[in-house]
């Protein structure tokens, strides 16, 4: 299974950054936000990449349920 994951920057929200990113899911490319309480993007984007395995999985496992909201998987810092 692609372990490519792109990050895209989110636009910046009072409660903290907001990081998308696009998880690649066999064939399917599933887009997923990572909501922080991190106040820059760059911190939220370390955060992410230094949690990377984690939120695949969670994310992988939200998919499977059906837990997507507007097409995209919402998750949160642990």
């Amino acid at each position: 299974m692609p372990k490519a994951v792109r990050i895209v920057p989110e636009i910046e929200s009072p409660a903290g950054q907001s990081i998308t990113f696009m998880l690649a899911i066999g064939p399917v490319r599933q887009m997923c936000r990572l909501q922080t309480t991190l106040q820059t993007e760059k911190q939220a984007s370390s955060y992410l990449q230094k949690h990377r395995k984690e939120f695949e999985r969670v994310a992988r496992e939200r998919f499977a349920r059906g837990e997507i909201d507007d097409g995209v998987v919402h998750l949160t810092m642990f």
